[in-house]
Parts: C-alpha cells; structure tokens; sequence
C-alpha cells in the first residue's frame, strides 16, 4: 500500500512549493532599498522648512510697494 496521506495540507505540499518562491512573495522592500531612509528625511526637511518658515517670516507690516 502507498503512504498514508496525515493532513490534508501533507499532501498538497509539493504542489504549493511554487508559492512560497522568492519571485512571487512580498519583496517590494528588497527592491527599493533605501526609500525608507529617504521618506524619514525628506519628511524632516519638510517639517524643518516649514519651522524655519514659521520662525522667520517675514512680517506683513511693511508697506508693499506693488
């Protein structure tokens, strides 16, 4: 007699290697290496730009010439 089957999940298991291949699983963040690090600073330079602006404004007092 032939070898007994257990779980159900034994007996697909070389049929569903093919899911579980480097190609087809999530490798979004292997392919874009660094973007993490480029988003955490180009978001700091866009909360420091817009805290230098804050801070040095320049006042709407002064008479527009226009």
């Amino acid at each position: 007699m032939g070898k007994a089957l257990g779980p159900t999940g034994e007996f697909f298991w070389r049929r569903d290697e093919w899911r579980k291949h480097p190609m087809l699983t999530n490798q979004f963040r292997y392919a874009t290496p660094g973007l993490g690090i480029a988003v955490v600073a180009f978001g700091i330079y866009v909360a420091g730009e817009i805290a230098y602006n804050k801070i040095y404004a320049p006042s709407h007092t002064s008479p527009c010439s226009h």
